[in-house]
């Protein structure tokens, strides 16, 4: 009597990293077609537009398949490889997606601290594997410079304008060639060093928040119905306004969104950051934790129907990347960090999402959001929410303006103060207008009341 042994194809995608994150590129595969892996080992490292990381395997088996080829680009949700695994071991019967998924957070409850970068594996070799043809956009690059490799965008850039990457300094980890690099050689400015000091951008979230492009130039028709001058408009979107357009609406379409504002007198953080310069973001994070704990209901998640609370919280900050978009990178056990501790992660999580240094694990896992479009001079907003979470606060300019204050007898006055507007959109699926509100009224109350 002979027994059979069954075996299941486990897929490994392409993972979403990132809101306005369309594609990435392979950059080396750890193992070969027959090898065996194991669960969260390693299979290959990837290169986005924002993020370079490693990809870990959904579970334990052998390489069955490789399908992309090193170098080449696919979109997100693109099966990668195939791990073949005997038995019941596939965690979702036949072909099971790997972790991971395409929402901006995970299923899973619990993330651990943010893992450490690490680089790319140059010189891994290229496993066996079929014969896609490599992405047309990314061959100009490598012609130029065979022993290098470079992002989707960066590769486009250079072959757009002609430009040899082998001649381009690198300011990213590991010297790679940003964005950045290329376009301060498209502008003639270089390397894209600039001289003197320069102001890190905003946070913020999105588009809405920055200045108006110039408007396109219309075409003059003449006598003849003949079009002269420059026609700049009817230019194609481009794939990450795609991308983000796509994820906003997706949002919209599932959250029924409200927003709720609240006014904050910020005297005394203004008072408090000075003091420890820091700023203003790091008090509004440290109230915003601990409003959180006081009102649990918003430090969650829903999917479909499944709702649920986090003891912990895993804060994500919208971070502006300038054309390339935004990216919501996550400071994991943030309920546990002081004032000046959050600080510090959000200018060291802000420094690495800009310079292309994030992990997998810092982007993934969030359980409430914070943008702060505020820096921009904007003193109202509706962010929209970050799915599956169901709330998100947005911190607008702080302005002095006059207002009405109080003295401890009740007599009124005229004063001039710090004021700022906090805005918190929520899904009214989850919650209701009266939690927000009092969520609101405690983050106002531990600014206003902060020790000085």
């Amino acid at each position: 009597m002979t027994s059979s042994r069954t075996e299941t194809l486990v897929d490994v995608t392409m993972p979403q990293m990132g809101v306005s994150v369309a594609e990435g590129t392979v950059v080396g595969w750890r193992v070969g077609v027959g090898e065996a892996i194991g669960a969260e080992q390693t299979i290959c490292d990837i290169s986005t537009d924002k993020i370079d990381t490693e990809v870990p395997a959904p579970v334990s088996g052998v390489v069955a398949e490789i399908l992309v080829e090193v170098d080449q680009t696919v979109e997100v949700g693109t099966v990668m490889a195939r791990i073949a695994v005997e038995g019941d071991a596939a965690p979702n019967g036949d072909r099971a997606p790997a972790a991971p998924a395409a929402e901006p957070e995970p299923a899973a409850a619990a993330e651990s601290a943010p893992a450490a970068d690490s680089a790319p594996a140059e010189d891994a070799a290229p496993a066996a594997a079929a014969d896609p043809a490599p992405a047309a956009e990314s061959a100009p690059a490598r012609a130029h410079a065979p022993g290098r490799r470079y992002s989707p965008v960066v590769a486009r850039i250079a072959a757009e304008h002609g430009i040899d990457l082998s001649t381009v300094e690198g300011t990213g980890r590991g010297g790679r060639v940003r964005k950045q690099d290329v376009l301060a050689v498209v502008n003639g400015t270089g390397n894209g060093h600039a001289g003197g000091a320069v102001e890190d951008p905003p946070l913020h979230i999105e588009s809405p928040y920055r200045p108006d492009p110039p408007a396109p130039a219309r075409a003059q028709v003449g006598a003849g119905g003949e079009a002269s001058g420059v026609v700049t408009g009817g230019a194609t979107l481009p794939r990450m306004r795609r991308v983000i357009g796509e994820r906003m609406k997706q949002s919209l379409d599932t959250a029924a969104t409200c927003t709720t504002w609240i006014e904050v007198d910020m005297s005394r953080v203004e008072a408090a950051r000075a003091k420890l310069g820091v700023t203003a973001l790091a008090f509004v994070a440290r109230a915003t934790i601990d409003a959180l704990r006081e009102h649990p209901a918003l430090n969650a998640w829903l999917n479909g129907e499944d709702y649920a609370r986090h003891e912990f919280v895993n804060l994500g900050i919208a971070v502006s990347l300038g054309e390339d978009g935004l990216i919501v990178p996550v400071i994991h056990n943030a309920h546990e960090l002081s004032v000046e501790g959050l600080a510090a992660r959000i200018k060291d999580i802000a420094r690495r999402a800009r310079a292309r240094e994030l992990s997998a694990d810092d982007v993934l896992g969030g359980t409430f959001t914070i943008t702060n479009p505020g820096q921009y001079g904007s003193i109202m907003a509706t962010p929209i929410i970050n799915q599956p979470q169901v709330g998100i606060l947005d911190l607008e300019a702080v302005i002095k303006r006059p207002v009405v204050v109080t003295d401890q007898d009740g007599n009124d006055s005229i004063a001039i103060r710090p004021m700022t507007i906090l805005g918190l959109s929520w899904d009214h699926r989850a919650l209701d207008g009266a939690l927000s509100a009092q969520f609101l009224a405690t983050v106002k109350r531990r600014l206003e009341t902060l020790p000085v």
